[in-house]
């Protein structure tokens, strides 16, 4: 645990968060500025800064976090329609909290190239 990490301090729960997921390995939980009709955050619970940082050591929480996004949509009833999984990396890539997060969007079609 990182101490000055907000999701960090969302794991331990000293910042309260909408969990709609969590196991051993990540929470999930959704997003306060959300981009779609639906847009949840998955953290690992072990903190690394993005995926810049991840190494091999991390490989089975990389898979982790990416199947249970799927798991979530299909829970939550969207998977069908489809949805995007953005990770986002260091400042030009848009991340904002420093803390490794995927972003599960769906509730709309989404249009390539982003951004």
């Amino acid at each position: 645990m990182s101490e000055n990490c907000i999701f960090c301090k969302i794991i331990a729960g000293e910042i309260p968060s909408k969990k709609v997921y969590e196991d051993d390995v990540c929470v999930a939980f959704n997003d306060i500025s959300p981009q779609a009709p639906t847009h949840i955050l998955v953290i690992p619970r072990e903190h690394f800064a993005s995926l810049d940082e991840a190494e091999t050591k991390h490989k089975e929480t990389l898979g982790h976090l990416l199947l249970s996004a799927a798991e979530i949509a299909r829970q939550s009833g969207f998977a069908k329609n489809g949805y995007r999984v953005v990770i986002n990396t260091n400042d030009d890539g848009g991340q904002t909290v420093f803390h490794l997060h995927v972003h599960l969007l769906g509730g709309r079609q989404f249009i390539f190239p982003p951004g």
